[in-house]
């Protein structure tokens, strides 16, 4: 087989195949979102059913990432990252013939056992296939790679879902795919069977997919009932089993000659702290995507398509610097390039924060969007690179698979966090101003409690809906459902820069320089 040099032009080639692969797989994390009104009319179904298209997805993908790692490490990862890739084409394929909402939910299923793999595979072939100071390089552009699919779902789905309708969301992975499969197959070089003799850890493989299925499924329920308390059994059960099955997975890896996952991994400083700004940037800047993303259609009027070139701003920076990341994290001190540049997103945190308002413009929000892009830019390609730093070849994979579930997971506590800020905001709002709306008794308690169930979002909905429009005081109702809202963002927007400032603290006390290690 050949070996790829560092002079050798087919590695980047084996890149570009790699983040192909990794493109698609973070990009169906998101892209759907701007296909679910469509997918709404075309099986006549409610938007809370075609939720699980988004969940299934979610679900799995969290839930499978350390099984494929491992697999990856003990057999190839290069084997398994090409049956990850025919997986997730095949999926794909039949996702876009879908003609019922199961079959479409099953088959995001199974497109997320081929995700994970692209996903968590690929920075651990990155490190294999590259040496010297070209591995940060590479480190850094499929790092920026990761950041911009996360952040141009609404740009790719919005111009598909528009152009073509929205299977095209599904099939433009088939050619895109097949390119990616045969580019992997010729230029990835392979790295060895570490696992070659020895027995699957079936026990382990089990309790941690079982483990993150619950407590991501936990999660996502309070993310859908905010309503519910943490103290509901629809809730709590979900999480404590998931923290309980954590327990047993950590008590029989420990027994383990041979265990999925050696715990030993979190001795390493850098790893361990590569997963705390892995899911802060996860918390904070990914998670708050889906508001920056709702807010610019709900509030601001931008179409889907719209809303993904306006937020060029924010995610083009990824592209860009990419590529330099790696160099630079190669001659200065990875921690502090990591904290500071969090420190900057928190900066684009504040000053979102700062501008919000009731008549907010483009304008006002390209500032905080700059600082943010180019702090998630810097960022996510360095903590791959970071986390890596010392561990052995022979548990990369494993290690890239730990990283990938903490950003993952950030995502969904984000989501959920940072919704049960805007939400209990904006009803605070509401309730502390619906008195001087002077609505009629009749009409006002049930209006009140429509517009608390509704929240944030839904809210906008009902107040410029032709059923209020006869209402006299439907000016003042919507103006003050326009400042609720502002309210409550200024409130997400802080809450995600104290994420951010937790991150960059931890990555400048825990992270260590490579020369010091």
């Amino acid at each position: 087989m050949q070996t790829l040099k560092d002079g050798n032009n087919h590695k980047w080639i084996a890149l570009a195949a790699m983040s192909m692969g990794v493109f698609m797989a973070l990009l169906d994390v998101t892209v759907v979102n701007v296909a679910l009104p469509t997918m709404a009319k075309d099986f006549n179904t409610t938007f809370s059913n075609l939720q699980w298209v988004l969940n299934a997805y979610t679900i799995v993908f969290a839930s499978i990432l350390l099984i494929v790692s491992k697999l990856g490490d003990m057999y190839g990862r290069k084997k398994i990252f090409l049956i990850s890739m025919v997986i997730f084409v095949v999926a794909s394929a039949v996702n876009g013939m879908a003609t019922s909402l199961p079959v479409l939910v099953i088959g995001r299923a199974f497109q997320a056992i081929g995700g994970a793999g692209l996903n968590s595979l690929s920075m651990a072939l990155v490190a294999s296939n590259f040496d010297g100071p070209s591995r940060g390089t590479g480190m850094g552009i499929l790092g920026s790679v990761i950041g911009l699919s996360t952040a141009s779902g609404p740009l790719v789905g919005g111009f598909l879902v528009e152009t073509f309708g929205w299977p095209s969301i599904f099939y433009v992975n088939v050619p895109v795919g097949l390119i990616a499969f045969y580019l992997s197959w010729k230029y990835v070089k392979e790295t060895p069977s570490y696992g070659k003799g020895q027995r699957l850890d079936l026990l382990g493989m089990a309790l941690s997919g079982a483990a993150l299925f619950t407590l991501v499924y936990g999660l996502i329920e309070k993310e859908h009932h905010y309503a519910w308390a943490w103290s509901d059994a629809r809730v709590w059960t979900w999480l404590v089993a998931g923290v309980v099955l954590l327990l047993a997975f950590i008590l029989v890896e420990l027994k383990q000659s041979h265990p999925m996952m050696n715990l030993k991994l979190f001795k390493h400083a850098n790893l361990v702290g590569a997963i705390f700004v892995a899911f802060a940037l996860g918390a904070g800047i990914y998670a708050i995507n889906a508001y920056l993303t709702t807010m610019m259609q709900n509030y601001m009027g931008y179409s889907a398509f719209s809303t993904g070139v306006h937020q060029l701003v924010m995610s083009i920076w990824a592209l860009i610097l990419g590529p330099i990341t790696g160099r630079l994290g190669n001659r200065y001190s990875k921690r502090w390039m990591i904290a500071g540049f969090l420190g900057l997103g928190v900066v684009g945190y504040l000053l979102l924060a700062l501008f919000i308002s009731p008549d907010l413009s483009f304008g006002q929000l390209v500032p905080g969007l700059l600082l943010v892009g180019i702090s998630n830019a810097m960022v996510n390609p360095l903590i791959n690179s970071a986390g890596l730093e010392g561990i052995e070849p022979s548990e990369t994979g494993m290690a890239s698979g730990i990283m990938n579930v903490f950003r993952q997971f950030g995502v969904t506590v984000g989501i959920v966090m940072l919704g049960l800020t805007q939400a209990n905001h904006y009803e605070d709002y509401v309730n502390s101003h619906w008195a001087g709306l002077h609505l009629p008794n009749g009409l006002s308690a049930s209006l009140q409690h429509a517009f608390n169930q509704a929240g944030a979002f839904a809210g906008h909905n009902i107040a410029f809906s032709d059923r209020l429009a006869s209402l006299p005081q439907v000016g003042a109702l919507q103006n003050m459902i326009m400042h609720a809202f502002s309210h409550s963002m200024v409130a997400t927007f802080c809450v995600a820069a104290l994420i951010g400032a937790i991150g960059a603290i931890v990555a400048g006390t825990l992270m260590r320089d490579s020369n010091k290690n």
